[in-house]
Order: C-alpha cells, then structure tokens, then sequence
C-alpha cells in the first residue's frame, strides 16, 4: 500500500492539485492518504477575546467541513483516508506521520499567500521567501500593466 501525505488549508485549491493525481485504471495500487488540515491562523487581536476551547471547537468545525469536501474524492477501491488537524511545526509532524505509518510523499497542496511565508512540511523543502519583494512585485507588474494601456 502507496502512503499518501497531504497538507491542505482550502479544499478547492487542493482538489484542484488532487484531482490529477488520483490513480485510475485497473493496475492502480492502493492508496493510504493521510490528509492534514492546517487550519488559518487566529489573529492576535481576537485570539485575546477567544478562549482555548473556543478556538479548538472552531478548528475542529474548520476542519470537518474541509474534509468533507476532500475525503470522498479520495476513497477509491481499497484506500483509505486518515484526516488530522495540524499541531505545531509541520516539518515534525511529518516525519511523526513517516514513522507512523511507514515511508511516504508528501504534498503541500496549501494555497500559496501572497506577503506570507508558508512554513516547509519537510527538510528538504525549500523556504520560498517572498515577504516585502513580493508585494514590490505585485505593484511593479500592476504598473507596469496600467503603464501599457
């Protein structure tokens, strides 16, 4: 059996990068796919108002209904679907999931943010840094886009 790890924040974005990946055809193996829901972060403002319950039942509520979107595509012939909610560094809980269940690929299949540093699901992925330059980016391409009209 094929181990899948798969790290999600928005279920249209990832069934967009899922889709293409699924196996089809008889010769296809089976597939244990392990989906990790890492959930928006709180603001600080709120997270001052909001107790630790309250952001866990939100989060728990986050992540049903992300799965739900996500967990029937996945259920093929003989797979089977694992769903969590990440908890700490990811990088961690990737190589806790590998020695779990065995070796694995991984796929960030998060929406990239424009100004925000996705933090790295592995060592070996390499940390995109995009900060201040890619806002400088965005509004150089729009000028240059209204200078072309």
């Amino acid at each position: 059996m094929d181990n899948m790890i798969v790290y999600i924040d928005e279920a249209a974005y990832a069934l967009k990068m899922l889709t293409p990946m699924l196996p089809s055809g008889e010769t296809r193996t089976p597939t244990r796919w392990i989906v990790v829901g890492c959930a928006p972060r709180i603001t600080h403002h709120v997270s001052k108002w909001v107790t630790n319950s309250a952001r866990q039942s939100w989060r728990g509520k986050w992540a049903e209904k992300v799965f739900d979107q996500i967990v029937p595509l996945l259920q093929g012939p003989g797979d089977s679907v694992i769903t969590q909610v990440a908890r700490g560094p990811l990088c961690d809980l990737t190589e806790a999931l590998i020695t779990q269940y065995g070796a694995a690929r991984v796929l960030d299949a998060r929406r990239p943010k424009l100004g925000q540093d996705l933090p790295p699901v592995t060592h070996q992925q390499p940390q995109e840094a995009q900060g201040v330059w890619g806002y400088a980016a965005v509004v150089a391409g729009a000028g240059v886009l209204l200078a072309a009209d």
